[in-house]
């Protein structure tokens, strides 16, 4: 199993920055692809960003792409998400996840939550206008 815990989340205005931490123990982090997802309020659960066990490759969804940046660093168990121009749109609980699908990186199963199976318990982030 892989422990999962968010960080770095909070209140700024927008075109702001934030970077958000997450902090892995248990089980072999280096070997898991990542993901972050967010959630708003009465919104289902949408993918953001993804980066390969290796760190080499990363993944977008289009409303992020040029904004944020996901990044890790295995020495530490940690995986970062650097969050710049930040927008109202951008409010939402933040979550890290460890991907547990077959799917190889950058097909459907990397954006797909159903594929990921260790969880953080999220950091919120609010983008005030």
């Amino acid at each position: 199993q892989v422990q999962l815990v968010e960080s770095g989340g909070g209140l700024v205005q927008a075109g702001g920055s934030l970077r958000l931490s997450c902090a892995a123990s248990g089980h072999t982090f280096g070997g898991y692809n990542m993901g972050w997802f967010r959630q708003a309020p009465g919104k289902e659960r949408e993918f953001v960003a993804a980066i390969s066990w290796t760190g080499g490759s990363t993944y977008y969804t289009d409303s992020v792409k040029g904004r944020f940046t996901v990044s890790r660093d295995n020495a530490k168990n940690t995986l970062y998400l650097q969050m710049s121009s930040l927008k109202p749109e951008d409010t939402a609980v933040y979550y890290c996840a460890a991907h547990v699908g077959r799917g190889r990186f950058g097909t459907s199963s990397t954006t797909s939550s159903t594929d990921y199976g260790y969880w953080g318990q999220g950091t919120q982030v609010t983008v005030s206008s």
